[in-house]
């Protein structure tokens, strides 16, 4: 798929993000560039409707924190299978995890997209065409954005949703998945929004995806 810039793209390129960075909207403006699809909500449709949940239940557990004994019982079934008796023996929380987990890979065998949130680096670990970004803000920055967004807010009301939200968001990453969330190291590239604006951030990563789909493809050449 060739973007605007017509360079081939076959990127999967994931978005972390503090709540109110605008992580969301620098993922759809990308995807926008590239042509390519992004999946937000999106995915928790879909994953509803391939793992015949209803979405409201979806929902209800995407991105909430569990605990680290259910994360091992996950992560055992998950790595060496389960049939149909084991899985209806799972708690829920169990079977939404496995049916996001399922549905981002089936994204991305799919072919290049944007994937915000749910640990999609973490599921797509073995993929070497994939890019994991982490999109961060100063606190003012965020709380302007949220006040704009919410008219019913202020700013002690703002503070308080972004700290519940980065918690659970914290909490659910770092029992699923063997990174820590929102430290450098647990990604390719981390952007703090608040400098450059979500136009110079979106600016910034694209040119980081033109120049990784550059040097895989002079990799590719030199085999």
């Amino acid at each position: 798929m060739k973007p605007e810039g017509g360079l081939y793209m076959n990127t999967i390129v994931t978005i972390g993000r503090q709540f109110g960075s605008q992580g969301r909207e620098i993922g759809e403006k990308i995807a926008e560039y590239f042509k390519i699809p992004c999946y937000d909500k999106e995915l928790l449709s879909r994953a509803a409707k391939e793992s015949g949940f209803c979405e409201e239940m979806i929902e209800n557990h995407d991105e909430r924190p569990t605990n680290s004994f259910l994360y091992n019982l996950v992560m055992d079934t998950y790595s060496f299978g389960y049939n149909a008796s084991s899985f209806i023996d799972m708690p829920i929380s169990h079977k939404v995890f496995l049916a996001q987990f399922d549905t981002i890979k089936k994204i991305a065998d799919e072919g290049p997209c944007v994937i915000v949130g749910r640990c999609a680096d973490y599921a797509l670990s073995e993929y070497k065409n994939c890019l994991n970004i982490f999109i961060y803000a100063d606190e003012a920055f965020k709380i302007k954005h949220l006040c704009e967004r919410f008219s019913d807010l202020n700013e002690q009301k703002a503070r308080d949703m972004i700290a519940k939200k980065d918690k659970q968001r914290q909490s659910y990453y770092n029992y699923y998945s063997s990174k820590k969330w929102g430290r450098a190291d647990s990604y390719d590239l981390c952007v703090n929004s608040a400098k450059l604006g979500v136009e110079g951030t979106v600016k910034l990563i694209i040119q980081y995806v033109e120049d990784f789909e550059e040097k895989r493809a002079a990799e590719g050449k030199s085999k």
